[in-house]
């Protein structure tokens, strides 16, 4: 089936309504993507976790909690799993610092650099479609790291870098494996410039009701009929 591609502006708005008009809060949304993109993990790992090593680079906003929903479904299924995460713990805003506390608590966060070669799979949770401008810093750092490290790589919503409206790949840029894309795929992973950097790319339904597709004017409600994760041709 075809799916319509949206901006960054208005995937904002598909999360503002909901939460503001269906009441399906963010820490909902979060856990949809971090047990998505877990099943997807596990079908890039072969379709077994027991014995893989995964690492999950988390950033400090909503993409990287995320990141860390998805750390706590492997860790259950069987992987070892460590997540870093790529900021200040004190500046997490609420749902993502409870991801974490969470994390904490199992002892998955990573303490120190990670040998990301020695990773059977990384994911890349750091920067979601919010992203404006060249990612900076330890973010800017921890993606020239994943890239360096040869193993595949497997971007939540977005490779962090890409713009997500225009798919202009900043300086730096994820070179993913595959992407999983949430409840729309943005415009930017969709241009022929994005595709080096978006690799294989998946749609996952994270729980948007076919009464807020159809109030933006996408008939939506079939996309998921048989799978909860589509590839996007």
């Amino acid at each position: 089936m075809p799916f319509p591609a949206v901006t960054a502006a208005q995937m904002a708005e598909v999360d503002r309504l909901m939460i503001e008009t269906y009441g399906i809060l963010l820490i909902q949304m979060m856990e949809n993507a971090g047990r998505q993109l877990a099943e997807q993990a596990r079908r890039m790992l072969g379709g077994r976790l027991a014995g893989q090593t995964v690492v999950v680079l988390c950033g400090a906003g909503n993409n990287g909690g995320g990141g860390m929903v998805t750390a706590r479904h492997l860790h259950n299924r069987g992987a070892s799993v460590r997540a870093k995460l790529v900021g200040d713990p004190s500046r997490l805003k609420e749902t993502p610092a409870h991801q974490w506390r969470t994390l904490k608590a199992l002892g998955l966060d990573a303490q120190s650099g990670q040998d990301l070669a020695r990773a059977d799979l990384i994911i890349d949770s750091l920067v979601g479609y919010g992203l404006s401008g060249d990612p900076r810093g330890a973010t800017a750092e921890w993606i020239e790291l994943a890239n360096a490290a040869g193993r595949p790589i497997l971007a939540l919503d977005t490779p962090s870098g890409l713009d997500p409206t225009s798919g202009r790949p900043g300086s730096p840029c994820v070179r993913a494996t595959a992407t999983l894309t949430l409840a729309l795929p943005k415009a930017g992973l969709l241009v022929p410039q994005a595709r080096p950097y978006v690799g294989d790319l998946y749609l996952a339904d994270i729980g948007v009701p076919p009464e807020l597709y159809r109030l933006l004017g996408i008939e939506g409600d079939r996309w998921f009929e048989s799978e909860s994760i589509v590839p996007v041709g």
